[in-house]
């Protein structure tokens, strides 16, 4: 018999725990282990019941949830889910607390019919079940890698590098684009994340980034030194024109089981650029990217696969592995100078298969 996921509460609210544990209890394969009220009582309860999975609030007296989310992740990585009016879709504490390391966020319910709470039973279940599933290490500084030097084709219209990324992916991204430079090539990503979260995600980026950073928008034209992330809710494709790559959003149903897709993007990519691209996957759940993925590889692009030993779930990078699409594999750390040798060996390098 599989043991149950453990799992501990940490809210300021008496009632918000007594409903979230209410909600847990009644799931099979799931046990709450403690509840806490604020981040002093929480540390000894972990201390003692080294659960798999913590669901922690934002707003709390003595020490604020970020600030123990940080905490965590520093001395003690545990998978954690945010719980808080503060992480509704789009804030800025959200893409933060996904930016320290949680593994995802969801927004305490509003009004008092009910069926809000059930709504976000269902939706913590879910994706307690995913982070239980999730390897952690320990946290590392906020990134201090060197800006790298801008290739020498970067200016050419008929190159690009495609990334994509799930679980895990927002602090992955945010390290890639640490270390571009501010005319680095055309990048466009698909992150799997809730349309009204990708607004902040790609501000946030835009302010810590060399690059531009922007949302993708229907008919926008891939440039040196900007950064194109696809909408929360609709697929990001590249088209290619006259004048160089487009990019095409499309409201089609989802693909892999996610709206927006990384395989869209990378099949997308494989049609327009060829082998003038390099094409990467990131730390994510399931197998959105795969089958994209090795259209890139057969189309004769470099296609870099993130190494198990970093990720935080190794779903997506194996299955693409798997499934012959991965040229290389490599640490997060090693990614972003083999994106840009890999640009800038473009046309040098034999086609791959």
């Amino acid at each position: 018999m599989t043991r149950a996921i453990r799992v501990v509460i940490v809210d300021d609210s008496a009632l918000m725990r007594e409903m979230l544990k209410d909600i847990l209890d009644r799931e099979p394969g799931i046990e709450v282990v403690g509840v806490a009220r604020d981040p002093f009582e929480a540390r000894e309860i972990i201390k003692a019941t080294n659960p798999d999975v913590i669901t922690l609030d934002v707003e709390m007296p003595k020490m604020d949830g970020l600030s123990f989310l940080e905490k965590i992740m520093t001395l003690r990585p545990t998978p954690v889910i945010m719980i808080s009016s503060l992480t509704r879709e789009g804030s800025d504490a959200a893409i933060r607390a996904l930016e320290l390391g949680a593994i995802d966020c969801l927004a305490k319910p509003g009004g008092s019919d009910g069926k809000g709470f059930e709504q976000t039973g269902r939706e913590l279940v879910s994706k307690i079940m995913v982070a239980a599933t999730a390897r952690l290490s320990m946290r590392r500084a906020a990134p201090t890698t060197t800006t790298l030097p801008t290739p020498r084709r970067a200016g050419s219209g008929n190159r690009l590098i495609a990334i994509g990324a799930s679980t895990g992916g927002v602090e992955r991204i945010r390290d890639v684009l640490a270390a571009m430079p501010a005319d680095c090539p055309p990048i466009v990503i698909t992150q799997h994340m809730g349309p009204s979260y990708v607004p902040s995600f790609a501000a946030r980026l835009d302010r810590i980034s060399a690059p531009s950073v922007q949302v993708a928008s229907h008919g926008a034209r891939l440039a040196q030194g900007v950064v194109f992330i696809a909408p929360g809710d609709r697929h990001l494709a590249i088209v290619r024109d006259s004048q160089g790559f487009v990019c095409h959003i499309q409201d089609t149903p989802p693909v892999s089981g996610h709206r927006p897709s990384v395989d869209v993007l990378f099949a997308s990519v494989a049609k327009a650029a060829g082998a003038n691209a390099v094409g990467v996957i990131l730390s994510g759940m399931g197998r959105d990217g795969a089958i994209g993925m090795k259209a890139m590889r057969d189309a004769g692009a470099h296609t870099i696969g993130e190494q198990e030993s970093s990720c935080v779930v190794y779903g997506m990078p194996r299955a693409a592995k798997d499934s012959g699409g991965v040229v290389i594999e490599l640490p997060l750390s090693h990614i972003p100078a083999e994106m840009m040798r890999a640009f800038d060996a473009i046309g040098d390098r034999p086609r791959t298969a």
